[in-house]
């Protein structure tokens, strides 16, 4: 009797069958634009002290580049250093209607693996598109249940995504592919406990789901023998991080398979916080160009969806006065008040500095929140603030929709604009910088990735 083909041998199947050629303009596109996104946060975090230490810790030099870095690692620790840096200062993708990071798992990964074994810019943009494609899907399967069992979905459903980018970069066949998705079962990993105090083990799972990937995709390669029933078997991948979700959503992960591209709906981020912060973030910054005056304010509640208060909204007093500045981007009421007086909310609000500043903290301690049971998250991030003043009078303003997400999109100009913003943050001078710019945006039409070593800087 033969067995029944499982979901890792379909998914691996239409992915070890397309080329470039396949994909449609768009999806390309979107995969560029996250290239791009990608290097610039590189390049904003290459002097942090979180990225020194990582750097540090690494003890295998090699052929690879960590874009920004003088030194040379081998894969691996290309991928990790390329995935913490991308998701380092909070500013890189998401996406919409099942949240999760995207490319800061899949791109390292793809990077070093062509870098390393000499694939070409085709065979990177391929990898890249359906590594996102993966992630999106895989996070699609059981939503929200991941983060109810404690785990961060970036570094578990981000090691399957890291390894199909590898894996169709490689030029893996679907056996193989197979065998790298059931090891990639077994290397993934990442806790939320970071929520506690801001540590910086956020910013770590990124870069072990990039190398992780990598290294499943390698391993797969060789046949290592693995599980094939690795999400339908019975002590599968969702029963052990998703264990809340009786019935596991499979469909997502193959139907329209190669046909459909979710990774199309990849949002880019104007502020550089948590992304359902965003929309109440705009109407901060309106309240703030009309003139408003901060100590006029009595008291703003907000009307928020449920899924958002854990994370964002609570412990409420916590949030209020966040320990760090990087605690600072997961607190709701700081990137409000920060956005009200600074007009942004982007790299430069969010200092150890800016979160203790007495002025912003004072409006912060004003915003708390209602939970709106109408309220359309996941699907769509909206903003609201209901701005008490002590005069008596009440204005409110409302946002509809996210800022660089699938109602109003970041255009490739603003993406660039972004990307040289963080060009500048990080240092670098402004013609090397235009020289990885147009490395990103010609990587299609490159014959290998040697050109990524120009970037040891």
């Amino acid at each position: 009797m033969t067995n029944p083909e499982t979901v890792s041998e379909r998914m691996a199947a239409t992915f070890a069958a397309l080329t470039l050629a396949d994909l449609p303009d768009h999806a390309r596109e979107v995969g560029i634009n996250d290239l791009l996104d990608m290097a610039g946060l590189c390049i904003a975090a290459r002097k942090t002290e979180y990225i020194a230490k990582i750097i540090a810790g690494c003890d295998a030099d090699g052929p690879c580049t960590a874009i920004g870095q003088a030194r040379a690692l081998d894969a691996a620790g290309a991928a990790i250093v390329n995935g913490v840096a991308t998701h380092g200062e909070d500013f890189d993708d998401t996406l919409e209607g099942a949240p999760i990071r995207v490319g800061a798992m899949v791109i390292p990964a793809v990077l070093a693996a062509c870098e390393r074994f000499g694939r070409t810019g085709a065979d990177a943009a391929l990898g890249i598109v359906c590594g996102l494609e993966a992630v999106c899907r895989f996070n699609h399967i059981a939503p929200g249940a991941i983060h109810r069992a404690g785990f961060h979905p970036v570094g578990v459903i981000g090691t399957l995504g890291g390894t199909v980018g590898a894996s169709v970069a490689l030029g893996l066949n679907a056996h193989q592919m197979t065998m790298a998705l059931g090891i990639a079962g077994s290397l993934a990993s990442g806790i939320l406990e970071y929520l506690t105090d801001g540590a910086w083990t956020k910013r770590l799972h990124p870069g072990w789901a990039a190398q992780s990937g990598l290294r499943a995709a390698l391993w797969g390669r060789q046949d290592y023998f693995a599980p094939r029933t690795v999400f339908e078997g019975g002590h599968n991948f969702f029963r052990a991080f998703a264990p809340s979700y009786d019935e596991p959503r499979f469909s997502y992960a193959t139907k329209t398979l190669g046909q459909e591209w979710f990774m199309e709906k990849i949002a880019f981020k104007p502020y550089a916080c948590g992304t359902m912060i965003h929309p109440y973030i705009d109407c901060m910054i309106r309240l703030g160009r009309d003139g408003v005056d901060a100590e006029a304010i009595e008291a703003i509640v907000c009307e928020t969806g449920e899924g958002l208060v854990d994370r964002l909204w609570e412990p409420l007093a916590d949030k209020h006065d966040p320990p760090s500045g990087y605690a600072a981007k997961f607190s709701m009421p700081f990137c409000m008040a920060v956005g009200f007086f600074d007009g942004d909310a982007g790299l430069d609000q969010f200092t150890d500095a800016r979160a203790k500043d007495a002025q912003v903290l004072a409006l912060c301690r004003k915003i708390s929140y209602v939970i709106d049971p109408d309220n359309e998250y996941p699907d769509n991030y909206t903003g609201h603030i209901r701005v008490t003043f002590k005069d008596g009078t009440v204005r409110e303003l409302r946002q509809p929709h996210m800022r660089g997400g699938q109602k109003e999109p970041l255009t490739r100009d603003e993406l660039v604009e972004k990307f040289r913003g963080n060009i500048a943050y990080g240092g670098w001078p402004a013609e090397l910088g235009e020289e990885l710019l147009d490395f990103c945006t010609g990587l299609e039409a490159a014959p290998d990735l040697s050109g990524l070593a120009r970037f040891r800087v």
